[in-house]
């Protein structure tokens, strides 16, 4: 990959950021492709695991309404690549909040490369969320639980 169009793609902002949930990760062989490169389709499973672990570390209450009748369910998800990556790459995922309006979350992600001395910004991605709740056999929009939304906040949005 063109090494400017790298250097453009990193938020120069990035101190303007507000904090957010990282989460490392290893890469293994299973992550790969023929070719020996990631295949494109990890990364977005990285966003779930990346939520997951927030919620078993900042708002542990909603995993047993997850196992109720609250639902997350993914609306919309997104992840632009800027490099490759291969078995062993030591990375670490961030999310933050971009929005909490309603029964909807945004969250955005930035994948860093941690190899190296210095982190490399090598994906940026988003997702969208709906807070539902199982009523009468089907799903009906409902606020996100207030552990949840009090556990985003300081991550970035505000409510």
């Amino acid at each position: 990959m063109n090494q400017a169009f790298l250097e453009n793609t990193d938020d120069k902002s990035a101190d303007a950021s507000p904090p957010g949930y990282s989460w490392r990760h290893i890469v293994t062989f299973e992550e790969t492709n023929v070719v020996g490169n990631v295949y494109y389709v990890r990364h977005i499973a990285w966003q779930g695991s990346c939520r997951e672990m927030f919620l078993r570390d900042h708002a542990p209450s909603v995993l047993d309404d997850l196992s109720a009748d609250l639902r997350l369910v993914t609306l919309k998800c997104s992840c632009e690549y800027f490099s490759e990556l291969h078995a062993f790459d030591e990375i670490e995922i961030t999310m933050r909040l971009k929005q909490l309006v309603q029964n909807r979350i945004s969250l955005g992600f930035e994948y860093h490369h941690i190899n190296s001395e210095t982190p490399v910004l090598f994906a940026r991605g988003a997702q969208d969320l709906g807070c539902m709740q199982v009523r009468g056999g089907g799903l009906v929009p409902v606020k996100p639980p207030e552990a949840l939304a009090q556990a985003l906040i300081p991550f970035g949005g505000t409510k």
